[in-house]
């Protein structure tokens, strides 16, 4: 299986996490239900962050400097942990889901990647941003 094919399937598989923890927000009562917004929130952090680390492992390949794509590479990371700290779980999907589209709207302007790859980002982020959305809508209904 060549690497694009894996990457595809990794990438769309990666929604599905997303989409259980609504599932178990909007279905579980009590504490599988607050397990379910914890799960969601962690979640969103670490692949928020893996995908600060792409840009990282992009760079690594190149001979000419590229500090700001470092910088922003680190800075995504703190982000993603600032606005998990906020201990607001809507407040911090609502700062992740900024964060997804701000990462995306970053690489669209620096980078120039493949079409596939393209495609697939701006696929996964609109997935993404949707699961947010949803995040915020079941957690203002049962504030």
């Amino acid at each position: 299986m060549s690497n694009r094919a894996v990457m595809l399937m990794l990438g769309y598989a990666g929604l599905l996490p997303f989409y259980g923890f609504l599932l178990g927000i909007w279905l579980l009562q009590d504490w599988p239900a607050a397990v379910s917004v914890q799960g969601f929130v962690i979640y969103s952090l670490a692949i928020l962050s893996f995908l600060g680390g792409t840009l990282w492992g992009r760079v690594q390949s190149l001979d000419d400097p590229m500090m700001p794509r470092l910088v922003v590479s680190n800075g995504v990371v703190i982000f993603a942990v600032a606005a998990v700290l906020t201990a607001k779980a809507w407040l911090a999907s609502v700062a992740l889901m900024c964060g997804y589209l701000a990462l995306l709207w970053y690489e669209r302007g620096s980078e120039i990647l493949p079409n596939w790859y393209g495609a697939m980002r701006r696929n996964l982020t609109v997935g993404v941003v949707i699961a947010h959305a949803l995040f915020f809508v079941l957690q203002s209904l049962q504030g």
